[in-house]
């Protein structure tokens, strides 16, 4: 199992770089984690839209979501143009509760109205399914689960587990209890760290400390720290060392263009 980082971004895209957006590749199957500005032209240059077997939003943040229209319209090209060899499939689209009105309402903002079907991205080339964080989704051999985590919307972290590995991702989250019950054992948390210092005001983001206590809790394999606020090497290296002060276990720093496997070497 692998994750790939086409954006690691807090917020907007900034130095170059897209927001949130990762592809989890294994067994046979492509995951895309959240879809935040940016990741739709990312995508494009790793095989595109095409080749997703599955999109997951954690959260209806921009920087988690937006690019979730353009990825649609990108799949819709298949019915415009059918192929007898490859019949256009509906790809999967699990989202928070109530997020549904949300972006149907999004797809009618910006009509295309010599080519009605490119406003039908929810309708025709996903399939929208809002998860229940009580009931996993199974993939063929892959599994999903999500836990309710705590952010100021809300944000369901999720897990893959399959046969070449486990991986659990935050979304955005502030310190809960629920983090290290998601990641328990995980071969590989998948952890935002946008904090300088820890912040116990009612957003929710977790500091590089307290993505080490969340693996550490968790007994996970490997840490990699993403969502940043800054590029700056220094401020990533900081994030890295607070939260070695409390996970001994591989840290490693996301970037766009990195790819990281579920398992310890």
């Amino acid at each position: 199992m692998e994750v790939s980082v086409l954006g690691c971004r807090a917020g907007m895209p900034a130095d170059g770089q897209a927001s949130s957006g990762y592809l989890v590749t294994a067994s046979q199957r492509r995951i895309l984690l959240d879809c935040g500005p940016g990741v739709a032209t990312a995508l494009s240059a790793t095989g595109g839209a095409a080749m997703l077997d599955a999109v997951v939003i954690t959260h209806l943040h921009l920087d988690h979501c937006y690019d979730i229209l353009p990825i649609g319209k990108m799949l819709l090209q298949r019915w415009l143009a059918p192929s007898d060899d490859a019949p256009p499939v509906r790809v999967p689209l699990f989202v928070p509760a109530g997020a549904t009105a949300t972006l149907e309402r999004l797809a009618t903002l910006f009509p295309v109205v010599s080519q009605p079907l490119l406003d039908q991205s929810f309708s025709v080339a996903f399939d929208v399914t809002e998860y229940d964080p009580a009931r996993p989704v199974e993939l063929g051999e892959l599994r999903l689960t999500w836990r309710r985590l705590r952010h100021v919307v809300t944000n369901c972290g999720v897990r893959v587990d399959g046969p070449t590995g486990s991986l659990a991702y935050t979304g955005d989250t502030g310190p809960t209890d629920e983090l290290p019950a998601l990641a328990a054992g995980a071969d590989l948390l998948l952890a935002e760290a946008s904090l300088e210092r820890p912040d116990p005001g009612p957003h929710g983001h977790l500091s590089g400390t307290e993505a080490g206590q969340a693996a550490a809790a968790a007994g996970v394999g490997r840490l990699v720290l993403t969502h940043f606020a800054s590029a700056d090497p220094r401020w990533l290296a900081d994030r890295r060392d607070d939260a070695a002060a409390h996970f001994d276990g591989p840290i490693e720093l996301a970037a766009p263009g990195r790819t990281f496997r579920s398992t310890v070497d």
